[in-house]
Parts: structure tokens; C-alpha cells; sequence
């Protein structure tokens, strides 16, 4: 009885050691991103069992008259959600970690620009480059933009 105890022990702490590899791995994608035309920075976050990524400074339609503070979401297609601030705005969001293929899949993006959403994918290169891609349907057919940590 005692064996079969420490078997079920040892068993049971190699599971907790996979996940908590897991979750780790998961989390690589984690932090302040900075895009490499540098006039987007995003800050990637986890939610639930999920990642989202928020807009934490760009530099699209700022003006001396127009901070990045006043811009709101005037493109979207709600016309409820046209009035709020575009800074601090989710616009990834739904990311799942796929262990196998050591991607985040499954999400969605927001662009601003155009008020729509596309299917959403990230990878890492390394650890401090992260390519996101925004596509619709297929993901050979997507754009991808690459993000540095900062």
C-alpha cells in the first residue's frame, strides 16, 4: 500500500511539473511589444485561458491637435462603441497556446483603421521577436506584423 502511495505521488508530480511547464511556455508571449515600424506598442496579457493583447501607445492619426488620448474607435461597426478611446483597447484577443506547435491560436484582431476583425495567430522567434498574423478564413492569405519586446 505504502509503494502504490508513493507511486500515485510521484505520478501526480510529474503531471503538476508538465502543466506548470505548460503554462510557462504559454506565458512566454507575455509583456510590452513595440511593432517594428515602432508606431504601435502592445501589452500581451493573459485572460481566463486565453491571451489578449491591448494597445498601449501608437502613433496612427496623432496629431499636435489630436493625442493618441483623444482618438476613439470611430470606424467600428457598432455605432454604440464609436465614442470609446482607442488607447488601452483590446485588439487581440482569444489567443489559445497549442503546446505542439508552440503557437497561440484561435484569437482574433481588431484593426482600428477599418473597424473589423480577422482570425488571429502568434508565434515567437526567439524570445524577443513575436509575429502576429491577421487573416481572414486562411492563414497563407494573412498579413503578419512583427512586434519586438521591450
Amino acid at each position: 500500500m505504502r509503494l502504490l502511495s508513493v507511486l500515485i505521488l510521484i505520478v501526480l508530480c510529474s503531471f503538476r511539473s508538465v502543466l506548470v511547464d505548460e503554462v510557462s511556455d504559454a506565458n512566454r508571449i507575455c509583456g510590452k511589444w513595440e511593432s517594428s515600424g515602432k508606431d504601435l506598442v502592445v501589452e500581451v496579457y493573459p485572460y481566463k485561458n486565453t491571451f489578449r493583447a491591448k494597445m498601449i501607445r501608437f502613433t496612427g492619426g496623432v496629431t499636435k491637435d489630436k493625442p493618441m488620448e483623444s482618438i476613439t474607435d470611430k470606424k467600428n461597426s457598432d455605432p454604440a462603441l464609436r465614442n470609446r478611446k482607442v488607447l488601452g483597447l483590446d485588439v487581440v484577443e482569444g489567443l489559445t497556446y497549442n503546446s505542439k506547435t508552440k503557437s497561440w491560436e484561435g484569437g482574433r484582431i481588431y484593426e482600428v483603421q477599418s473597424g473589423k476583425y480577422w482570425s488571429a495567430a502568434a508565434t515567437l522567434d526567439g524570445d524577443n521577436t513575436l509575429k502576429v498574423k491577421g487573416y481572414w478564413k486562411v492563414k497563407l492569405l494573412g498579413k503578419t506584423m512583427t512586434f519586438h519586446r521591450i
